[in-house]
C-alpha cells in the first residue's frame, strides 16, 4: 500500500494542478459537459468542488440531506459557505421521502436480521439513493458524476457499494486523509469545514472515526509506512481491507 507521492506543503500547488488538468482532461476526452458533485459540506467534497473550480470545469452542486440532517450538523451553513464563496451553481434535494419508501417493512425480514444489519441496511439506503439522483442529473446535462472518497477511506472500505463509491471519475483515490487537508489549506476550503470532525452523516451524530475505532492519522501512517503504530488497529485496518475486497473486485461471472 506504499505510495508512489506524497503530497505536502512545498509541493501541494504542483499537485493542485497536477490533478485540476486531469479532471479537465477526462471530461473533456469524454465530450461531457462537466460534472455533478454530491456536496456534503465536508472536507472530502470540499476539495473536490475546489479542485474542478481550478480546472475550470462547468460544475454543479448538489446538497442531498435526509430530512434536517444537514441544518442539524451544520454541515448546510458549511456547504453555503464554501458555494458562496467560490460562486457555484447549485440546488438542494431531500432525498428522505424516496429512502423511507425503499425501506424494506416486511416483518419476517426484518425479524430474522440481526441489530447491527438493519442499521447499517437502513443508512445505506442513503447514498444509494443520492447516487440514483446524482445520475440522472449527470446524464440529463450529459455530465460525469465526480467521486470523493480518498484512500484512507478506501484502504477500510468506508464508503457503499453502488452508493457514494458508484462514479464516474475519483481525484482523491490515492490520496490519504492528510493529503486532502493539505489541498484544502492551499485551495481557500474555510476553516469551519476543515476544523469540524469527518462524517459520513449517516445518523445524527455519527463521526468517521468514531464509527471505525481508528484514526484517519493512523490509517494515513498504516498507508505510509505499513504500520499505524499500534498492532491492534494495525490489524483491524488488514481485516476491513479484506472484508472489504468484494467493494473493489469485478462482479463474479460464470465463464466455462
Amino acid at each position: 500500500m506504499i505510495k508512489s507521492f506524497v503530497i505536502k506543503d512545498d509541493n501541494v500547488e504542483q499537485y493542485a494542478t497536477t490533478i485540476a488538468n486531469w479532471i479537465a482532461d477526462r471530461v473533456k476526452s469524454a465530450n461531457r459537459k462537466g460534472v455533478v458533485l454530491g456536496m456534503s459540506g465536508g472536507i472530502d467534497s470540499s476539495v473536490v468542488a475546489c479542485l474542478c473550480h481550478l480546472a475550470k470545469v462547468d460544475t454543479y452542486l448538489v446538497m442531498l440531506p435526509y430530512g434536517s440532517d444537514m441544518n442539524n450538523s451544520q454541515s448546510y451553513q458549511h456547504a453555503l459557505e464554501l458555494i458562496n464563496k467560490f460562486d457555484f451553481a447549485y440546488h438542494i434535494y431531500d432525498i428522505q421521502p424516496a429512502a423511507d419508501a425503499l425501506q424494506v417493512t416486511n416483518q419476517d425480514f426484518l425479524a430474522k436480521a440481526d441489530a447491527t444489519n438493519v442499521s447499517f441496511s437502513l443508512a445505506n439506503i442513503r447514498p444509494r439513493v443520492r447516487m440514483t439522483y446524482l445520475y440522472q442529473l449527470a446524464q440529463l446535462g450529459s455530465r460525469f458524476v465526480i467521486g470523493t472518497g480518498n484512500m484512507a477511506e478506501g484502504t477500510v472500505g468506508y464508503f457503499t457499494k453502488w452508493g457514494d463509491g458508484a462514479v464516474d471519475l475519483n481525484p482523491l483515490a490515492k490520496l490519504t486523509k492528510q493529503e486532502v487537508y493539505t489541498l484544502a489549506k492551499f485551495l481557500g476550503v474555510p476553516d469551519a469545514i476543515i476544523n469540524k470532525k469527518p462524517s459520513a452523516g449517516l445518523w445524527e451524530g455519527q463521526t468517521d472515526e468514531d464509527e471505525l475505532g481508528m484514526s484517519y492519522a493512523q490509517i494515513d501512517s498504516f498507508i505510509l509506512s505499513g504500520t499505524s503504530g499500534d498492532a491492534d488497529i494495525d490489524e483491524k485496518i488488514k481485516q476491513r481491507f479484506a472484508l472489504s475486497a468484494h467493494k473493489f473486485a469485478a462482479v463474479p461471472i460464470f465463464t466455462e
